[in-house]
């Protein structure tokens, strides 16, 4: 075999590698979240599905925002939370989502957060949410986040074998976000209400005042197709700490 090829693939394969486990590595060594802007603008939010806490569709006009490329991984919270003792529902995977973190303690977190990179992180709204699982300016309608084809995208029942996976491994969405479907479900900072869109304004909506359950997306690693749409409302007890839910950061263009 020709030398020249010979060296040509071992400098090959060296950056290949570096390419995959770049994003790990720098997860690994940092805790602030890379962040991917959202350009804002207007989308129908919902689905005409017979699904009725999804009805009505309607029009919202969101602000630009920030959010998170990746889901916080085991190594981000324990970097920011070492006090927290509680042991993950998989443990050892520090670039593996987060999960048994409940929406209080995911508060604290960005709280501790602030207040040591001088930043404003916070969890996106429900609006915010689904509109960069659509993919933004740049969605392309698909019924998850990035495809159609769900193996692509998403770490679910079928193909998850019962347990969450790296962060970034499946391929983007348009705007280049990873694991908005499967792997865990996120957290929104919106109260849930199986009725608010039927009330819901348009600019910028937060949610109800009140409620009881927060709303969460995505689907998880255990999760079949119809629990992963970009459309597919969830929700879950505040004070819980679920083996299938975690979260990714927000922050306002400001």
């Amino acid at each position: 075999m020709n030398r020249q090829v010979i060296t040509k693939r071992v400098k090959i394969i060296p950056a290949l590698l570096l390419a995959l486990l770049s994003p790990l590595l720098v997860m690994a060594q940092e805790p602030l979240p890379e962040m991917v802007f959202i350009k804002g603008g207007k989308f129908k939010m919902g689905s005409n599905l017979d699904v009725r806490d999804e009805q009505p569709v309607h029009d919202v006009i969101l602000d630009d925002f920030y959010i998170g490329k990746y889901e916080i991984t085991q190594d981000q919270w324990k970097w920011i939370m070492a006090g927290d003792t509680n042991k993950r529902f998989f443990e050892g995977c520090g670039s593996c989502p987060v999960e048994r973190v409940s929406w209080y303690n995911v508060m604290e977190f960005i709280e501790k957060l602030n207040q040591e990179s001088g930043m404003n992180y916070r969890l996106p709204t429900e609006a915010e949410w689904e509109y960069a699982a659509r993919g933004g300016l740049l969605s392309k309608g698909y019924k998850y986040s990035g495809s159609n084809f769900i193996d692509s995208v998403a770490w679910k029942d079928g193909n998850s074998g019962n347990t969450v996976h790296p962060v970034g491994r499946k391929k983007p969405n348009e705007l280049g976000v990873f694991d908005m479907t499967g792997n865990v479900f996120e957290w929104c900072s919106d109260w849930y209400s199986p009725t608010w869109y039927q009330v819901s304004g348009k600019g910028n909506p937060k949610g109800p005042d009140k409620g009881v359950s927060r709303v969460m997306r995505g689907g998880s690693w255990f999760h079949d197709h119809t629990g992963l749409r970009v459309t597919d409302r969830e929700s879950g007890n505040p004070e819980f700490r679920y083996g299938y839910v975690g979260f990714r950061l927000c922050r306002s263009a400001e």
